[in-house]
């Protein structure tokens, strides 16, 4: 069904932000340059770091952490199954093994410390965490298992941008914490991520490594910095490009509403599915930690039929997703450890993600929430 009454996310610009895109084009200069430095300097400010690295993807972002971090062949990475195939692929890619680990419980979806700390071995070299539906999670307690163990944290912030624990912006707790940009986030600019790392030698690393190893960009050459260049290691083509750049700085100024807003929501699900039978929000709405709700999971009562459930709302034109298909149940990542993950098979099992967007209607909404109550009452 291509005409959602309510679609699961869905994205709208404003005539300034657009034009604002229109302005890069006219200017002729289309890859990295005046509109990334400008974007990383409000990123970096907004997360309160040093430094942010502006890349083409949070796929991008989370490899050059891995890169940075001396992940290899031999190495291991805890890490959760029920996250998106791109926090894993990276770990293959690098050629490290990811070893998954259990979630809390079906109701705290997000990589348990505990589970964890059990799935350490001597091989383990890092932890990797996911910022499931934009909850923290248990980030602080994996920092401290992280640094207990002399392993690094690598946060997967993609949900996450505009969270927070303990005070601290997720994505800046952990040894390095990697954003997504992509087309359905908070802050959608269709593709790219941004990266940020603890150590400012890391830092550089990966900031040369997103450009070919070379030491002086295009940008700084055309301006008659550099009149060459060395490349000091093999890398990679992980720029951001201009025009979403420009775009991500306008976002930029509203995010932290969209993000109420979104949470405000949140809520008004959790207080309707209260007198609803059948399904729940898999995430309780709480004021600390700081969500940034990317998404709004509900968790179905054991024993539903998970796919009547979602053709009755597809009849009523609601569209729904699964997040995610555990990562060990795939093909991909069979071979994987993941035996012994009860919590993240059962949550897998009931789990219906159902519309969430900073510019959704109390129509709408009602409309969601009429559409589960038709499906759960038969009619």
């Amino acid at each position: 069904m291509a005409d959602w009454k309510v679609p699961l996310s869905d994205v709208r610009f404003t005539e300034a932000e657009v034009a604002a895109v229109a302005d890069v084009y006219r200017s002729g200069w289309l890859s990295q340059g005046p509109s990334v430095a400008a974007f990383e300097a409000a990123m970096s400010a907004y997360l309160g770091v040093s430094e942010a690295i502006a890349v083409a993807s949070g796929t991008a972002a989370l490899h050059l952490a891995c890169v940075a971090a001396g992940l290899g062949a031999g190495d291991e990475v805890v890490l959760p199954s029920l996250t998106f195939a791109a926090t894993a692929a990276v770990v293959h890619h690098v050629g490290a093994t990811p070893v998954f680990a259990d979630i809390r419980a079906v109701d705290r979806p997000w990589l348990s410390a505990d589970a964890a700390a059990a799935a350490i071995g001597p091989r383990t070299r890092a932890i990797i965490t996911m910022s499931y539906g934009g909850h923290p999670g248990e980030v602080l307690a994996l920092r401290e298992l992280a640094h207990a163990q002399g392993l690094m944290l690598i946060e997967d912030a993609a949900h996450a941008l505009g969270a927070s624990a303990g005070g601290a912006p997720v994505g800046t707790i952990g040894d390095f914490g990697a954003f997504s940009f992509f087309a359905n986030k908070n802050m959608p600019l269709g593709e790219g991520g941004l990266l940020v790392a603890r150590d400012p030698e890391l830092a550089r690393r990966c900031r040369l490594l997103r450009s070919h190893g070379l030491t002086a960009d295009t940008w700084a050459r055309h301006r008659g910095e550099e009149a060459s260049y060395d490349v000091l290691e093999p890398g990679f083509n992980y720029r951001l490009d201009e025009p979403r750049a420009a775009l991500g700085q306008l976002l930029l100024g509203h995010l932290d509403r969209d993000n109420r807003v979104r949470a405000r929501l949140a809520g008004s699900y959790e207080q309707a599915l209260a007198c609803i039978d059948g399904a729940r929000g898999a995430i309780a709405v709480a004021r600390e930690p700081q969500s940034a709700w990317h998404i709004y999971p509900l968790l179905l009562e054991r024993g539903s039929d998970r796919s009547r459930f979602r053709d009755g709302l597809r009849a009523n034109g609601v569209q729904t997703s699964l997040h995610y298909p555990p990562l060990h149940r795939t093909r991909a990542f069979a071979s994987s450890a993941g035996a012994g993950l009860p919590e993240t098979e059962e949550y897998a099992q009931r789990t219906v993600t159902v519309p969430l967007f900073a510019h959704m209607t109390e129509a709408q909404l009602g409309h969601v929430l009429d559409a589960i109550g038709r499906v759960f009452m038969g009619s």
